[in-house]
Order: structure tokens, then C-alpha cells, then sequence
């Protein structure tokens, strides 16, 4: 039986939730927050690059190409006739982009990026001119010059050539030097924040208990304080101890907590994603020639005579999937949603039968999950 990719994928993602179960891992506080204040800086400006092989752009189509050769050698004391307008086939006007780190100081060297603004064809062995930087604010923080670098092309066995990467950007490392330092006043404060990369209160309060146990109280209050769903305050030790202190808590474990249920639902790829918590309620859903049915039977547990045991009550769940009333399969087990994507590709469903009956049964509310489309 044919399958597609994106089948062998989910039943991959079936047979990981059915067959195996994950052991709990403690992750490190640096792992799952930011501290508040501490982030990188985007920058950006706009630069010429020069010495293409032909491949820059075509000023007749992007004549700011032009115009910006004009006022860079108007600089230089080369002024250009008026009415003038050179064709120049190795030059190609850029967009130039950084990351400036936290706490990056003058003379520190950065990567940058460089895009084509124009038509240019390659990239490959040009260099950037000296281009200003610019934050947010309007003001310059950075220089920027250098040789791009770009990908090249990979050739198959029939010798032609395949296009392995993207030849219109590329970047220049190190290319950019710090100019200005922006102000960071994280470690001035008494009190930091700790800022959770998801809304969760319950990995907060975790967070503040690990804190506070592996620091302790300071004046009879704890270290420690969960805010809200995302925030947690922190009290900071004198100057001279900040550092070390953000350090050790950086990599302070916290128990892992189990996320919520939920399944992701990419409408434009089909992909559908799902964590190990989505389980299912009895239901039946009928789509096209395909039938799906999921029911509990409670199962009783009785203790022998005179033991000190009590009676259990289980529940085993049954899944049935049915096509054009030919192929019956019956699953054992827990009610897990992957009993019935495992199911439902070995009929050969399709990636929208899929979507639609995961739409129709958080639809039903026997999908006990966030369902996500993206």
C-alpha cells in the first residue's frame, strides 16, 4: 500500500506515544526563561556591494543602485555629468542586517547578513562597502564591512547543476564592529525578573520553589516569588556577588512539567503534531468511506478471598475503524489519539481526512486537547 511521507511521519509520532513512555527530566532555568532586560538588539542598514562578476544588478530596473554609486563617490570628491546614468553590472545594492548581543561593548566584531534589494543574480565574491548600522532609536551601533560569503551550487551524477542554496544573500563574519553600547541596568536593580517563554502557572511556581530552596530565605522572605503565569521576582545579593549569583541560578534544575494536550494542525502542509497528554472520550465519526468509533468498557479487578485488597475498576478502550464497511481493525488499549492516527493510516487516509475528523471531534468535545491550525 502506498504511503506518503507525511503518513510514514505520523506513525512515527503514533508508535513513540503508544509504545514508549518518557521519563521526567529536569531542565535548567536558563532553558526555559529569559531574564528580563537581557536580549539582543536588531539592527539594520542599507550598504552597496562591489567586485560581482557580472552578476550584480540592472541599474535600468533598480536605479537606486545607481543613485547610491552617485552619492557614495560624491563622497570620495568623484562627481558624476549630469544626466549620466553607468550601468554597473558588478555592483548590487543590499539590505544589512545584525544581532547586537547584550551587554556587547565598542570594538566587539558581529556577524551580519546581506540581502539583495534589487535583481542582482549572485552575491558570490563581492564585498561590502563601509555601511552604518542603525537601531531602532535612529542611532548607529555598529560599521559594517567585508567580503560576502555565499553558498554555492551542488552537480549530480548527470553533471547538471542543482541549486542548493539561496545565491541573492549571504553573510560577512565578523563583518560588523560595535560602535555604542546600550544601556543595560539589570545588574544596578535589587530585583530582577525572570521571564517564563511560556504562559504556565504551574512551571512558575516550580521555578520560585527550586529558587528558594536551593537559595534559601534572605531576612525571613524568600528569594523567590512567582508573579503571575510567566513572571517570577527575584531579590539579587550585593553588587559584588550578582554575577556568580545569575550563574548558579541559570542552572538551577526544575522538575519537568507536563504540558497541556494539545495538537497542532498545519492546514497548508497537512502535518498534524501531538504531545503524549491528547487523549480521547467514546465517540463515533463518520468521513467519506471512512467510520470511526472509540468506545470504553469499564474492566473489574476483584481481589481474592480474605486478601487486604480492594476492588479496582479500569476502563479499556476500543477503537474501530472501518472503510467501505470491508476493513474492520480493533485496537486494545488506552483511548489515545494515536491508536487512531495509527489506525487510520493503515487504511490510507489521507492528510485532510486526518484534519477534518480531528476538527470534528474537538468539535464533539471527545478530543480532550487544544487543537491548534496553523
Amino acid at each position: 500500500m502506498r504511503r506518503t511521507r507525511l503518513t510514514t511521519v505520523l506513525m512515527l509520532f503514533a508508535f513513540a506515544l503508544t509504545g514508549w513512555s518518557a521519563p521526567v527530566h529536569a531542565e535548567r532555568i536558563k532553558d526555559i526563561a529569559t531574564i528580563q532586560g537581557v536580549r539582543t538588539n536588531q539592527l539594520i542598514g542599507y550598504g552597496l556591494i562591489v567586485g560581482l562578476d557580472g552578476t550584480g544588478d540592472q541599474t535600468t530596473q533598480a536605479p537606486f543602485t545607481s543613485q547610491g554609486v552617485a552619492t557614495m563617490l560624491q563622497q570620495f570628491g568623484a562627481t558624476l555629468p549630469p544626466g549620466v546614468n553607468p550601468q554597473l553590472k558588478n555592483t548590487a545594492a543590499v539590505m544589512i542586517t545584525a544581532q547586537l548581543p547584550s551587554f556587547a561593548q565598542p570594538g566587539q566584531a558581529i556577524d551580519v547578513t546581506v540581502s539583495s534589494l534589487g535583481n542582482a543574480k549572485s552575491l558570490r565574491g563581492g564585498t561590502l562597502l563601509l555601511t552604518p548600522l542603525k537601531g531602532a532609536d535612529g542611532q548607529i551601533y555598529a560599521m559594517a564591512q567585508g567580503n560576502v560569503v555565499v553558498g554555492g551550487a551542488g552537480a549530480s551524477a548527470a553533471g547538471s547543476k542543482v541549486q542548493i542554496n539561496h545565491l541573492s544573500a549571504g553573510r560577512v563574519p565578523g563583518g560588523a564592529t560595535v560602535e555604542r553600547t546600550v544601556p543595560n541596568a539589570v545588574l544596578e536593580s535589587n530585583v530582577l525578573q525572570l521571564e517564563l517563554k511560556t504562559t504556565d502557572f504551574s512551571l512558575a511556581n516550580q521555578v520560585a520553589d527550586a529558587i528558594n530552596r536551593r537559595r534559601g530565605a534572605v531576612a525571613g522572605e524568600p528569594v523567590a516569588q512567582a508573579m503571575d503565569g510567566r513572571v517570577i521576582r527575584v531579590r539579587l545579593p550585593e553588587a559584588e556577588r550578582r554575577v556568580a549569583f545569575l550563574a548558579e541560578l541559570e542552572n538551577t534544575d526544575v522538575a519537568a512539567v507536563t504540558p497541556p494536550a494539545r495538537v497542532i494542525v498545519n492546514a497548508r502542509t497537512g502535518s498534524v503534531v501531538m504531545n503524549q497528554s491528547v487523549t480521547l472520550m467514546p465517540s463515533a465519526v463518520a468521513h467519506g468511506n471512512l467510520s470511526v468509533s472509540v468506545s470504553t468498557t469499564p474492566m473489574v479487578s476483584q481481589p481474592n478471598g480474605f486478601s487486604q485488597g480492594s476492588t479496582v475498576v479500569t476502563e479499556k478502550a476500543d477503537i474501530q475503524i472501518k472503510q467501505d464497511a470491508a476493513a474492520l481493525m480493533m485496537l486494545d488499549g488506552a483511548a489515545k489519539l494515536a491508536d487512531v492516527v495509527k489506525a487510520l493510516n493503515a487504511l490510507g487516509a489521507t492528510a485532510q481526512d486526518l484534519i477534518a475528523i480531528l476538527q470534528a471531534l474537538k468539535a464533539a468535545g471527545s478530543l480532550k486537547a487544544e487543537l491548534e491550525i496553523i
